[in-house]
């Protein structure tokens, strides 16, 4: 048995309003320790309980979970959160300690939470008082005051190396190579290579093949230019990967990432209205991410839905545009799947709570989701749906959200190696020179 920590040896976490925000139940991932959450903080939650979007849902949970377990306790010493857990109390403090009026000019919400943390800390001088925030700011403000603060780091990405590595290049024996060509499956077994994992055949003297690991065996892929979803041309070798994942219906969740013009949106578009054609889905649903102005979502736009979420979708309507030009056939087609409503665009914020079932699902910019956001979209999948999740972990606009901790990021490092899960990382810009040399050098 585990001996437990004296009082002193127990740390103190402040929590600031975005940790709430972000995760409802983060008062449960501190362990033994203490947690405390300043008056202020459940002031600003209750700006937040009104909308339809992760965070809003959040705010209302944690209200409702903290109304349940309110009484005079709370306010004063505390009360147990649970068993092996720390305190939970919440600090209704207003005082001002001088050195915080002297250092910091606003009095608002964020000076009002260092200002908790600062007396908690001249309180409690034997203990660790730590500020849990999100924001890159406040924790360097509450630094220059003396006060330790940190990121809520719970479902966080730890190695990025392993995640977004490059295509691997394999040298195999001529013979093993011409029989793959003449048999276009071997039964071999790779070390360290995971299921769905796309990789480029060396034979020698410039000679290469594009190949796919799954259940012990190497799988050859068709030529480049003989790929051509709804007419579209693969250009590159992580386009063909892509393809395959995307019109491949025993992998029902697919990542494409990377950076600004490699061709995600218009691929994962083009697949799903060549399955749409092949009638291997009922309907393809297209959603992108927003980040809301201020404390607004979608309903702050004014017109019907469609022209709320029109200005969000310009990318999608852009790409489309490009696959209706490829063919007169295409453009009838796709006219017909959209009066049909087998072609579908709809905002993110109106997913939660239904089942998708026999779906081609798109979901774009998913670099600026949470992990309990990537979970809610994640789990709405039904039978026969296929769940594609597009984006750039370098261009996360989201302010409380980096690499390690996007929903993204997150997802592929728990899916990774599972049998229905696919991971391109695409590298190649393809719009455009000019694109290209501006990713690069800007």
């Amino acid at each position: 048995m585990t001996q437990s920590k004296s009082p002193l040896e127990k740390k103190m976490f402040v929590l600031d309003t975005n940790v709430i925000l972000h995760d409802y139940s983060c008062i449960y991932k501190f362990e033994e320790h203490d947690v405390v959450i300043p008056i202020q903080v459940i002031e600003e939650l209750d700006t937040f309980k009104k909308g339809f979007e992760e965070i809003n849902y959040n705010a209302r949970e944690f209200c409702r979970l903290v109304d349940e377990m309110a009484h005079k306790k709370i306010f004063n010493g505390g009360i147990m959160i649970g068993e092996n857990l720390g305190v939970l109390k919440i600090e209704l403090s207003n005082e001002w300690h001088p050195n915080i009026e002297k250092n910091l000019s606003e009095k608002n919400t964020d000076a009002k939470i260092l200002n908790t943390t600062y007396l908690l800390q001249e309180q409690n001088k034997e203990r660790d008082i730590i500020l849990v925030t999100k924001d890159v700011n406040l924790r360097l403000k509450a630094k220059a005051i003396g006060i330790i603060a940190q990121d809520f780091l719970h479902e966080t990405v730890e190695n990025l190396n392993i995640l977004f590595k490059e295509t691997k290049n394999i040298k195999m024996e001529a013979s093993v190579v011409d029989n793959l060509f003449s048999k276009k499956s071997i039964t071999r077994e790779l070390k360290h290579a995971l299921p769905n994992e796309y990789f480029i055949i060396n034979k020698g003297e410039n000679k290469t093949a594009l190949a796919k690991y799954k259940d012990g065996k190497i799988f050859l892929l068709e030529d480049k230019k003989k790929v051509k979803p709804f007419g579209l041309n693969t250009k590159n070798s992580e386009q063909t990967f892509s393809a395959d994942a995307l019109l491949d219906s025993g992998i029902s969740l697919v990542v494409l990432e990377g950076k600004a013009g490699t061709g995600k949106t218009i691929l994962a578009l083009a697949c799903a209205l060549q399955m749409l054609k092949t009638d291997k889905y009922e309907q393809a649903l297209f959603t992108r991410q927003t980040i809301s102005m201020g404390n607004h979502d979608e309903g702050f736009l004014p017109g019907d839905i469609d022209a709320k979420i029109s200005p969000y979708m310009k990318g999608m309507y852009d790409n489309l545009d490009v696959l209706r030009a490829l063919h007169t056939e295409n453009h009838n087609m796709i006219s017909d799947f959209e009066s049909k409503n087998k072609l579908s665009i709809e905002p993110l914020s109106l997913i939660r709570g239904r089942t998708l079932s026999n779906l081609f699902f798109i979901i774009d910019e998913a670099q600026n989701l949470t992990p309990k956001e990537i979970k809610a979209i994640t789990t709405r999948a039904g039978e026969g749906t296929k769940i594609v999740f597009l984006g750039d972990t370098k261009q996360i606009d989201h302010p409380y959200l980096d690499q390690r901790s996007n929903g993204l990021s997150y997802l592929i490092q728990k899916f990774q190696g599972q049998d229905c899960f696919a991971h391109i990382h695409l590298t190649k810009s393809e719009r455009s020179p000019l694109a290209e040399l501006a990713s690069e050098l800007l």
